[in-house]
């Protein structure tokens, strides 16, 4: 049982209101990891913050959910594995086969777009000491080290909000659930 509560608009702290209000303003929902965050108006706002720092990143939008949705696969996240999966497909025009393949631990077959995963990998599980091979391939398949750095902006981002999900217990949304996804050796 989780020592955490899903916020509503009146029960979250008060520095955190506008963001529950602007989220069901704008998605008509709120979801779960704002929920959850809200217990800390300073983390929920540090994850927005970093969200748009990632978005205005040098990554497009396509490159962006790629990097989000290794990041939470390899962190095992499944409300994030669930959301991304959901805003690369619906939202963003990601190929269903692209986020498939993340989803699953699989190569994607557009290589350049592979070369992006499995540097994001390398990052994660090398806890950014992520040198040779996973870099020359990444860079090699027409990255430059400005992306390199916005990777490790959209790791973090997701290491926020994955270990939150992790620590809270975030349960998917009803409108994420149709990609629920549950992580590999589950226990």
């Amino acid at each position: 049982m989780s020592h955490f509560q899903n916020h509503t608009i009146e029960s979250a702290p008060d520095a955190a209101r506008p963001v529950l209000e602007g989220a069901r303003k704008s998605l008509g929902f709120v979801p779960n990891l704002y929920a959850r965050l809200a217990e800390s108006p300073s983390a929920l706002h540090a994850y927005l913050d970093l969200g748009k720092r990632f978005e205005s990143s040098s990554l497009s939008p396509t490159e962006q959910q790629v990097v989000s949705l290794t990041a939470s696969a390899i962190n095992g996240c499944e409300f994030c594995v669930a959301a991304h999966s959901v805003i690369a497909k619906n939202m963003v025009g990601v190929e269903a086969s692209i986020v498939d393949a993340i989803r699953a631990g699989e190569d994607i077959a557009d290589a350049r777009l592979n070369a992006l995963a499995t540097f994001t990998s390398a990052v994660v599980r090398e806890r950014g000491w992520v040198a040779g091979a996973a870099t020359d391939a990444f860079l090699a398949a027409g990255f430059t080290p400005q992306q390199a750095l916005d990777v490790v902006l959209g790791v973090t981002m997701k290491t926020l909000s994955n270990y939150a999900n992790h620590l809270t217990e975030t349960p998917v949304n009803a409108e994420f659930a149709a990609e629920a996804w549950s992580r590999p050796n589950a226990a």
